[in-house]
């Protein structure tokens, strides 16, 4: 069974007169422990998709599912339990807290989901000795590479050990040689642990490591890259 699943979604977003169909009859299947890339520019609809996936918002049109469930019919208390227990999320931004150590900060989810210190840290010492963080727990933000920081950020987003991780250009402020370690990272993650991935990048070296890639334009899904599309990140 797929873990994620949209059919025939479709969202729209008003600007005035005119009627913006950012997600436009799209349907997307992920199977557990695969990683699916969504490639496209900015504006293309890929966050939307996202926030749909996440049972942020509801679609217009069609159904989001995970697990056979449809987030549209879940109550409030089950999408909020949806996200907490089932989904991490991985941002562009890292949302660290400077002056707490990468211990302390990939406990956070944690520590919100009523934790204590000491229970989240013992959970999530083994994720950041996975993303190669073992040597620098008690480093704050500040002494991190980029490329540091941002693996805190996935250890944080695996801590309650999620079925599906939704990351939204996790590598647009790295460079190319840390954002091929971030994608090799969260591919090995997802096959290892059985972890659907869905991320959302106009990063084409996504196409080097991604189980499937699919481009969305305009609002439309199509199955691989758009060669027209990926030039520029090309060249």
């Amino acid at each position: 069974m797929s873990a994620l699943e949209l059919r025939d979604v479709v969202k729209h977003y008003s600007t005035g007169a005119e009627v913006v169909r950012a997600v436009d009859d799209v349907s997307l299947s992920i199977l557990p422990g695969e990683f699916v890339a969504l490639y496209g520019p900015s504006g293309s609809g890929k966050t939307t998709l996202l926030m749909l996936a996440a049972g942020l918002m509801d679609p217009d049109g069609g159904e989001v599912l995970f697990g056979g469930r449809q987030l549209a019919r879940m109550s409030t208390r089950e999408r909020s339990r949806y996200r907490r227990d089932e989904v991490g999320f991985v941002f562009q931004s890292f949302h660290l807290i400077e002056g707490a150590s990468a211990l302390d900060n990939a406990a956070l989810k944690l520590l919100g989901d009523g934790c204590s210190m000491r229970q989240a840290h013992r959970r999530v010492r083994p994720w950041l000795e996975r993303v190669g963080l073992g040597e620098r727990l008690t480093e704050p933000p500040s002494r991190l590479s980029m490329g540091e920081r941002q693996r805190v950020a996935i250890a944080r987003a695996l801590a309650n050990e999620p079925r599906l991780l939704l990351a939204d250009e996790p590598t647009g402020n790295l460079d190319s040689k840390r954002s091929r370690q971030v994608l090799a990272l969260l591919r090995e993650l997802a096959h290892e642990h059985a972890v659907s991935v869905l991320l959302v990048t106009h990063d084409s070296q996504a196409i080097e490591v991604a189980d499937r890639i699919h481009t969305l334009r305009d609002g439309h899904l199509a199955d691989g890259l758009d060669a027209e599309l990926a030039l520029p990140s090309l060249l």
